[in-house]
C-alpha cells in the first residue's frame, strides 16, 4: 500500500513535466531509440523510497522535500534561466515584477555556472557598495556559491530590511576578491527616470530629451508615457533612451516601450519554441510618437553589457527599423523566453520555453545586440557615471569624492547627444530631404 502511494505522488509530480516528456519521447522514437518513461520512475520512487528509509537523518526529510529537491536538480540541468521554484522564490518573483522587495538590490543570473551580476539596481545597497554589472558572486555569508542553485542565492540574498549579508565578489578581469558588509533595505524600484536620477525630465536648451529605464517591470509603460508628455509638452526635438544596466522583465512592457516609437501594427519581436503555442509574433499596439507634421521624433538607444532580455528587445527592434541609432556596448545576449508554471502547492516551474528574434529574425540569445557606433566605457567610468545619476549616493560623498564623480564624463551619453545635435541641425537645413513618416527606411538622407 505505501508503496502504490509513492508511485502516485511521483507520478503526479512528474505530471508538470509531462508534455516535455511525451514531445521527447515522439522525438527519441522517431529516431529508431527507446526511452520508456515507466522504467526510470520506478528507479525514482526506489531511490526516493530507500533515501527516506535509511539515510542517516531522514526523519527530518519529507516527500514533498525530496521530490523538490529532485525537481530543482533535474530542470537546473536544462540551461542557467530554467528553474523550479519553491513557494517563497515564487513570490519573490512576483515581487520583482510587482516593483518592491526587500534585499540589496543586484540582479543575478547562472552564467557558465557561476554566479554573475547582471545588473545592480541604482541607490541600492550593493550599488553603494561597488558591485558592478560582470562581478561574479563566490561567497554568501561565507557559503561558496560553488554548484548553488538560483532560487538558494536569491533566498540568501534577500531578507527582511534592517539584517545584515556578507558577500565575496570576484572582478573576472582581474581576479581580484572582494568582501562587503551590507544591510538589506526595502527595493523599491522607480522604472523611469531623468537624467539626475529623478522625475522631473526638465529639457535642455538644444530641444533634446533624456529617459532612462531601469527594468521592464508592470509600470515601466506608463511611467514611460508619462515622462514623453512631459518633454513633449516642453518641446523635445530629439531623445536619448538609456537602456544601459537594465537587465529587463515583462514581455508586454517591452513591447509597450516599442509601441511609443513605431507605427500601429509594426513586428516588435517573435518568439519561436518546439510548440505552435510557443510561436508567437508580437506587434506595436499605438501611434507612435511624432512631430506635428508627420516626422518621427529622432532617437539614440543607449545600451552596455547589463542591458538584458527585454533591453535587448526594444534595442534590436528599434535597430532593425532604424528607428533609433544603438549606442554603447555589445548587450549581454539574453534573450530566452521563461514561461511560469504555477503548481498547486504554491510552488511554480519556470522553463525555457522559446527563443526571441528581432523582426529581422536575429537571434538575441548568446548573441546580444551590437551597437551601431561602440563606445566602451572602463568600469571605473561606469561606476562613476552610475553614482552621477544616484543622487543619494552623491549626497552622501565627501566634497573631494562629489567632484571627482560628478567631473567624470560619460562618453557614451555624450557621443548620443552630440549625434542628435548634427541630426536637428541637419533637418533644419534641409528639412524636405527628410524621409517622411511610414517609409520602409526612416530618418536616412535620400
Amino acid at each position: 500500500m505505501k508503496r502504490r502511494f509513492i508511485y502516485g505522488v511521483v507520478l503526479a509530480v512528474l505530471a508538470v513535466n509531462l508534455g516535455v516528456g511525451l514531445s521527447l519521447y515522439t522525438t527519441l522514437a522517431a529516431s529508431g531509440q527507446e526511452d520508456n518513461a515507466y522504467p526510470s520512475l520506478e528507479q525514482f520512487a526506489y531511490v526516493l523510497e530507500r533515501v527516506r528509509r535509511d539515510y542517516v537523518d531522514g526523519e527530518k526529510l519529507t516527500y514533498q522535500d525530496l521530490v523538490h529537491a529532485a525537481l530543482k536538480g533535474m530542470v537546473s540541468t536544462l540551461d542557467p534561466h530554467s528553474e523550479f521554484l519553491g513557494s517563497d522564490r515564487y513570490q519573490d518573483l512576483m515581487d520583482d515584477t510587482q516593483g518592491s522587495f526587500g534585499g540589496i538590490g543586484v540582479v543575478v543570473s547562472m552564467r557558465e555556472g557561476k554566479l554573475t551580476v547582471v545588473s545592480p539596481m541604482e541607490d541600492s545597497p550593493g550599488f553603494k557598495a561597488g558591485i558592478l554589472t560582470g562581478h561574479l558572486i563566490v561567497a554568501i555569508n561565507g557559503r561558496s556559491t560553488e554548484r548553488m542553485s538560483i532560487e538558494d542565492a536569491v533566498k540568501l540574498l534577500r531578507g527582511e530590511p534592517g539584517t545584515d549579508v556578507d558577500l565575496t565578489t570576484m572582478d573576472p578581469a582581474t581576479g581580484k576578491t572582494k568582501d562587503h558588509h551590507l544591510t538589506r533595505e526595502v527595493i523599491k524600484v522607480d522604472v523611469v527616470k531623468d537624467s539626475k536620477g529623478g522625475r522631473q525630465f526638465e529639457l535642455g536648451e538644444d530641444g533634446i530629451g533624456y529617459i532612462s529605464i531601469s527594468q521592464f517591470n508592470e509600470q515601466a509603460g506608463d511611467e514611460l508615457e508619462a515622462a514623453l508628455t512631459k518633454l513633449k509638452e516642453q518641446g523635445m526635438k530629439g531623445l536619448i533612451l538609456d537602456l544601459r544596466w537594465n537587465p529587463g522583465g515583462l514581455l508586454d512592457q517591452a513591447v509597450a516601450v516599442c509601441s511609443k516609437f513605431l507605427p500601429r501594427g509594426d513586428l516588435v519581436v517573435t518568439t519561436e519554441g518546439r510548440t505552435p503555442a510557443q510561436n508567437r509574433e508580437q506587434r506595436a499596439g499605438s501611434r507612435g510618437l511624432r512631430f506635428a507634421d508627420g516626422r518621427e521624433l529622432p532617437m539614440v538607444v543607449l545600451v552596455n553589457l547589463g542591458s538584458a532580455s527585454a533591453s535587448e528587445i526594444v534595442a534590436g527592434c528599434l535597430q532593425d527599423y532604424k528607428r533609433a541609432v544603438i549606442i554603447g556596448e555589445k548587450t549581454f545576449g539574453k534573450g530566452s523566453v521563461q514561461s511560469i508554471l504555477p503548481l498547486d502547492d504554491g510552488s511554480a516551474l519556470r522553463l525555457t520555453t522559446a527563443k526571441y528574434y528581432t523582426p529581422s529574425h536575429k537571434v538575441i540569445h548568446e548573441k546580444g545586440i551590437t551597437p551601431d557606433i561602440p563606445v566602451d566605457l572602463s568600469e571605473d567610468l561606469q561606476q562613476n557615471v552610475r553614482l552621477r545619476r544616484s543622487p543619494g549616493a552623491v549626497e552622501s560623498m565627501d566634497e573631494a569624492e562629489r567632484e571627482r564623480v560628478l567631473s567624470t564624463p560619460d562618453l557614451q551619453y555624450d557621443r548620443a547627444r552630440d549625434l542628435l545635435k548634427g541630426i536637428l541641425l541637419f533637418t533644419e537645413r534641409a528639412p524636405d530631404r527628410l524621409v517622411p513618416a511610414g517609409t520602409e527606411e526612416r530618418w536616412v538622407r535620400r
